[in-house]
């Protein structure tokens, strides 16, 4: 594995080294922790009291000053640690939750508020370093989603939904300090692909405790996640990161990788196959497609046995019967999960008044005003299950054009990436279409797992692009660029 990554430090022989500790020039900072230490203990009691002496709430705190520490001495170690093990950490943080007026929050709140917190210092110390245009495509998300919280019926969720879309953007703007060459880039594909190892093998575990019972509609596999459409979409993004690294040429495996690596592909679309996410198989089988026919045609060859495969596995051919019944929009129990969605989709848009398509109704306000215009709600707030739906009715026609308008903004940047590097330029744009895919049937915005890894390899991929001069950069960056692959070649 690489070890490139561009942590903070001196340069000493070509090197440059970790700087866990502070220097001289930071005793102001050093007093700080000393006060919040002094400060924690104090409150560690009353902490204690109000946590219920439950050992995983008590954990947060501690968690907390660590998070801390590396947030002020050295952020990238931060970010590669959540990069690796926030794909596990639903399992743990579900059990670090309490409530505070009304408003559940835990560890995790706190991991999100360091994201954005890190991103923040990352820009203020190196604003140079973070192309503008990047910035500015997300201005017209950012600025609508701001809007919609004005306006929203619902105001906490309002806010807490704001701060997970910062966070999205957050993990974007920290790929941009994180890739400072080529080598960089595949260093953060194989750190996404080592937060896929855990979950990979606690799959095994939850075939084992759950595989046998099932449900409704069978066993679905979720693994370390809350549900398995998350687990799912998660996958959709590995799987094509895996291919990447067994087709890059650029950094090859040795023949012992190439064989681990082959294997670790086949098993993760097995997990694929397991969680009967049908919208991650239709999307997973598009970059496939697109691989073939811009890379290698005779994989088309083995993907016209796919039609057999169907019929012989239980899992895909009963979850494709299953969309030929249940049609009726009698109740939801009656009702496979396609015409769910077509209903509800159709309820929700001839409920909206035409006043509100410019605007929407507010972030939020489609689980809102669900159970008001949605037969079918049995008193629940439901999403609706398609972010273009959802978006069109909560931040209205501006809303979802500057939804696109990202998404389009991205695509460009990427694709020219694909006169210096093709391979990384087709597997990131393929990983946006992926995106756009199962966002048409899916509450892909609540997903704040599976978004970070997303938008930290599409920020890699544009970072990329900049640094390689498929993108123009800022002006000050160019001392810093044309010695960037010398310098961090020798970083440890």
């Amino acid at each position: 594995m690489p070890t490139d990554i561009p942590y903070q430090g001196t340069a000493s022989g070509g090197k440059v080294h970790m700087r866990w500790l502070p220097n001289q020039g930071q005793a102001y900072t050093v007093l700080g922790v000393i006060v919040l230490a002094l400060l924690a203990g104090i409150v560690v009691p009353f902490y204690a009291e109000v946590m219920d002496y439950k050992l995983a709430r008590l954990a947060a705190l501690p968690a907390f000053l660590l998070f801390g520490f590396l947030l002020l001495f050295n952020r990238m170690a931060l970010l590669t640690l959540i990069i690796v093990f926030r794909s596990v950490g639903d399992v743990v943080l579900e059990s670090t939750r309490f409530s505070i007026g009304g408003y559940t929050t835990g560890l995790g709140g706190v991991i999100n508020l360091c994201v954005i917190l890190l991103a923040c210092m990352l820009v203020m110390e190196r604003p140079q370093q973070l192309p503008k245009k990047m910035v500015w495509s997300w201005l017209p998300f950012l600025l609508a989603a701001l809007f919609g919280v004005v306006i929203s019926p619902e105001k906490g969720d309002a806010i807490r939904t704001y701060l997970t879309l910062l966070s999205y953007f957050a993990m974007f703007v920290s790929a941009f300090y994180f890739v400072r060459s080529a080598q960089n880039f595949r260093y953060c594909v194989r750190l996404v692909l080592w937060s896929s190892v855990l979950p990979a093998l606690y799959a095994v575990v939850d075939v084992a405790l759950h595989g046998a019972s099932g449900g409704a509609e069978g066993f679905r596999l979720q693994s370390t996640f809350t549900h398995p459409n998350i687990f799912a979409f998660y996958l959709t993004l590995v799987i094509p990161l895996t291919l990447f690294t067994l087709k890059d040429k650029a950094m090859p495996l040795s023949g012992t990788m190439r064989v681990v690596v082959t294997l670790y592909f086949f098993y993760l679309l097995a997990l694929l196959v397991l969680t009967q996410t049908r919208s991650a198989w239709i999307a997973c089988l598009f970059v496939f497609v697109g691989y073939a026919l811009l890379f290698e045609r005779r994989y088309l060859l083995y993907l016209m046995l796919l039609p057999v495969v169907a019929l012989l596995v239980p899992e895909i051919r009963d979850r494709l019967l299953d969309l030929g019944s249940g049609t009726e929009a009698v109740g939801y129990a009656k009702l496979n999960s396609f015409a769910w969605r077509l209903s509800i989709w159709e309820s929700g848009l001839q409920w909206m008044r035409p006043s509100h398509y410019l605007s929407g109704y507010g972030v939020e306000a489609f689980r809102h005003f669900s159970q008001t215009f949605f037969p079918a709600a049995n008193k629940m707030n439901w999403g609706a299950h398609n972010v273009y739906v959802q978006w069109f009715f909560d931040a209205g026609v501006l809303g979802l054009c500057a939804y696109l308008f990202l998404y389009a903004r991205m695509v460009l940047a990427l694709k020219a990436l694909f006169r210096v590097d093709r391979l990384a330029s087709f597997i990131t744009i393929a990983i946006v279409i992926v995106y756009l895919v199962v966002s048409s049937s899916d509450n892909m915005f609540g997903y704040l797992v599976f978004n970070w890894y997303f938008w930290f390899v599409i920020g890699a991929g544009c970072a990329l692009a900049t640094i390689s001069g498929a993108l123009p950069a800022a002006k000050t960056d160019a001392k810093v660029n044309s010695g960037a692959a010398q310098q961090t070649a020798g970083v440890r």
